[in-house]
């Protein structure tokens, strides 16, 4: 169980680099775009984004729930879950609902409230990160 411990905390720290630039550089850029070019500029951003942060989304979601079955039950597991259950419902109630009004054009109150609202992601990805790798320093010790 060790190995999947590290393949899960390996996929989650993919996450927590990509969710940080994310939060930190691209979409504070995405208010430099302007309104000539934005709807092309955002559309080739979702779809580039999706082929990288769809499959690491799933990858961690199916790792995590074969920790689970195999009888993964630490309190810093749990923690991790539940951090983990944020970043999906922040992203299926948050982002997907603002990255859909930015696809019909610049809006800088909704690019604000995208950054606002991606903080929720990205402190739970750092948190589950965290949780992870602390388990797996227990476990090696």
């Amino acid at each position: 169980m060790t190995t999947l411990l590290i393949i899960h905390l390996a996929i989650t720290w993919a996450l927590v680099g990509l969710i940080w630039t994310i939060q930190v550089v691209h979409y504070p850029l995405l208010k430099n775009v302007g309104h000539e070019g934005f709807v092309a500029c955002h559309e080739k951003h979702m779809t580039h984004i999706t082929w990288l942060v769809g499959p690491l989304m799933l990858a961690e979601l199916g790792s995590a729930g074969a920790l689970l079955f195999f009888g993964e039950r630490s309190l810093l597991f749990g923690i991790s879950l539940g951090s983990l259950a944020l970043v999906w419902a922040s992203t299926a109630f948050c982002q997907v609902k603002l990255h859909q009004k930015l696809a019909h054009g610049y809006d800088a109150v909704t690019i604000d409230r995208l950054v606002r609202t991606n903080i929720w992601r990205t402190l739970g990805w750092t948190v589950r990160g965290l949780c992870l790798l602390w388990l797996l320093i227990l476990k090696l010790h």
